[in-house]
């Protein structure tokens, strides 16, 4: 079994997160790290045991490390782009968190640099290992609701609500994240619907900025905050099926409420994160009479999101995977959102854009 030594880029709070994942994955480890923050490099050099020659600042000097086999871009938004093209410029294959970047037109430079760079890129859209939703998937496929009819997507948090007083930080300024909690958890819905359905074609959309001020954590004064934490869209998703989206940060009672309805001709299917090792089926029986089924999910549905990045490093690739194409027409789709919200009126996502993606050969 191939050793997999791993860079990782970003050293806040999700960094915690995957590292702990990859605990438990044989032949994988973190051999060095990157933050422009001194004392977090120092602080994760020594719990991990990271020579002082691994330990960077900048992110091209651990991209351009020979003893890197890849690479887990842990980063705010406005670093994505930049951390992208590295990797693609010098071949370092790399597992990015979402969204893919901050604007659409950062979206259409990487694809067209991927153009000539084949280099391995798998978006962190971390929905796609739910138990539940990876099962659903193959139920859909397997015609277990019959043709589906419509979708319902939601995915609701509480911690931008009035009662917790939350002060301004990177995820409310604009400069850092494109859009608020539309690329924040509105990507990991529209890459659910794709994953499960089909490309979005058409939107139409609101968004709205609830909260419109902050306390500043530094001096204490209000300061304006000009990004969405509500968004709601419709869809029509490949091969026509409707659907709707609602996301907010502002939603109390709701921890991580990411929740999916697919609704068929013989069936109906209901799944959420919050409870992602059981799927709610409902369905008539021989008689044509009503049965809801909890299914317990089999364990061959559950797989780790580093797993997935590790083995594609080891060369076994899954079609389920998320890649940079996935992660452009993301980005496509969510400009599609923010394009109709601005013109009141719907948009094509295919028209998004000043050049058409058949025109690119994506390679990864």
């Amino acid at each position: 079994m191939k050793e997999i030594r791993l860079g990782l880029i970003g050293l806040g709070g999700m960094a915690n997160v995957h590292a702990e994942q990859l605990e438990g994955i044989e032949g994988a480890s973190i051999t060095a790290i990157c933050d422009r923050d001194p004392e977090r490099v120092a602080e994760w050099g020594t719990k991990l045991g990271i020579d002082e020659s691994a330990r960077y600042s900048e992110p091209e000097e651990l991209i351009r490390n020979a003893d890197v086999d890849g690479v887990l871009s842990i980063t705010p938004n406005n670093a994505h782009y930049e951390i992208l093209r590295l990797c693609l410029l010098h071949g370092m294959p790399i597992m990015t968190e979402k969204p893919f970047t901050r604007t659409f037109e950062e979206a259409e430079a990487l694809l067209e640099l991927s153009n000539n760079h084949d280099t391995t890129c798998m978006l962190g859209f971390s929905y796609r290992y739910t138990p539940s939703f990876r099962m659903a998937r193959e139920m859909i496929r397997d015609g277990k609701i019959g043709t589906v009819r419509h979708v319902f997507l939601q995915y609701l948090q509480q911690w931008g609500g009035p009662l917790f007083q939350t002060k301004m930080n990177w995820r409310m300024d604009k400069s850092i994240t494109g859009t608020g909690t539309l690329g924040d958890l509105g990507s990991h819905m529209i890459d659910a619907a794709r994953f499960l359905i089909g490309e979005p074609i058409e939107v139409s959309a609101l968004m709205s900025s609830l909260i419109t001020e902050r306390e500043d954590p530094v001096t204490g004064a209000p300061v304006p905050v000009d990004i969405d934490d509500f968004a709601a869209f419709v869809a029509v998703l490949e091969p026509g099926v409707p659907a709707v989206f609602q996301t907010s940060r502002n939603a109390y009672g709701s921890q991580n409420q990411f929740e999916i309805s697919v609704y068929g001709d013989t069936g109906s299917l209901r799944m959420g994160w919050e409870y992602g090792e059981t799927l709610h089926w409902t369905h008539p029986d021989d008689q044509g009479a009503e049965v809801r089924e909890q299914l317990q999910v089999p364990d061959a549905y559950k797989l780790k999101q580093m797993q997935d990045f590790v083995d594609l490093l080891r060369g076994q690739s899954r079609e389920e995977t998320a890649t940079l194409r996935d992660g452009y027409r993301n980005q496509r789709a969510l400009e599609a959102v923010v394009q109709a919200y601005e013109s009141k009126k719907a948009v094509t996502v295919d028209e998004v854009g000043g050049k058409a993606e058949t025109t690119i050969e994506v390679k990864s």
